[in-house]
């Protein structure tokens, strides 16, 4: 009997370890998310694209080894934030910024992976889009390596690998229609243009599905030869407010990346986008705020890292 105890305690304590949960550091490190709050707040003044920055990092973060830090470790040409798939990842300096100042008050106390979630959540509000809680309790990855983003989503990619790709982090296609909403904010190279607008499909030409009228803003925006880090809203219209207002766009052919106009290519990611905007869709029916916010707590429990599988690093952007 007392051995049948020992084990349902391991047990325990194992299972309370491998958990997430909002207010996680309020008793360890009570202002952590204050400092982070502030942290993105005073760079977002620096530079309005630092909520998108945040965003995207998140993502790009979960969707390799999952929420874990191992984007933001930086040890060479080998090292995951090197992936093609990263192009144009930034934010990384403000979560060293947090991290920092998180040290300096609770050494060894808050993650890395932590910081990044949090610092998402921050961007959104900051945006005026949903405030939503964010479970905390990661631990920061032990690998991060170039080959481990090679199935990192796609602007290129079909909506069926886009779907399947979201299957495999244990996402559905509900979650690949809202979190590409993230697109609401923020801005794209036109290096991410330049096949779908010049040569979609081998064709010589633009992606059909693009809005006759809008084209010549894309091209104007993005010239063929012109300089692939020229950037423009993903957003049309609406590139600075986090809104549903990118669904409408991508109804209308007004979709400015490719991955995001794929989505009505596909009779359920189409009912998704659809169902935001019925007749009766301000009374009963979704919530586009409410079902980001639950995606994106979806998305961050990816993969997290808890007990021996990870550890708090010192710094970000190196193992300890």
């Amino acid at each position: 009997m007392m051995l049948v105890m020992i084990i349902l305690f391991k047990f325990l304590i194992v299972f309370t370890e491998a958990q997430l949960k909002v207010g996680f550091y309020n008793k360890v490190c009570p202002a952590a998310e204050t400092v982070v709050a502030n942290v993105v707040k005073d760079a977002t003044k620096s530079d309005p694209q630092t909520p998108a920055f945040m965003l995207r990092l998140h993502f790009h973060d979960c969707f390799v080894e999952g929420c874990d830090g191992s984007i933001l470790i930086d040890n060479g040409v080998n090292s995951e934030r090197a992936a093609n798939g990263h192009q144009g990842v930034l934010g990384y300096d403000v979560i060293e910024n947090a991290k920092a100042q998180l040290e300096s008050m609770c050494p060894s106390v808050v993650s890395c992976a932590d910081i990044v979630a949090m610092a998402a959540r921050d961007a959104v509000a900051l945006s005026h889009g949903p405030v939503y809680q964010v479970e905390t309790g990661r631990k920061d990855g032990l690998v991060s390596r170039i080959e481990l983003a090679a199935r990192m989503p796609d602007v290129q990619d079909s909506i069926q690998i886009l779907k399947q790709k979201f299957i495999e982090k244990g996402l559905n296609d509900k979650d690949l229609v809202i979190l590409s909403a993230a697109h609401t904010i923020g801005t794209s190279a036109c290096f991410f243009m330049t096949t779908r607008l010049y040569d979609f499909a081998s064709s010589g030409g633009p992606d059909p599905s693009i809005n006759a009228s809008f084209l010549p803003e894309l091209t104007s925006a993005c010239p063929k030869g012109g300089n692939p880090n020229d950037r423009l809203p993903m957003d049309h219209g609406s590139g600075d407010i986090f809104d549903k207002q990118i669904f409408q766009n991508i109804r209308s052919g007004f979709a400015v990346l490719q991955s995001d106009a794929k989505l009505m290519d596909d009779p359920t990611t189409k009912g998704i986008v659809d169902s935001y905007f019925g007749l009766l869709s301000p009374l009963t029916g979704p919530s586009f705020e409410g079902d980001f916010m639950s995606s994106m707590v979806r998305m961050g429990r990816i993969g997290f890292k808890t007990g021996s599988t990870g550890n708090i690093r010192r710094v970000c952007k190196a193992f300890n």
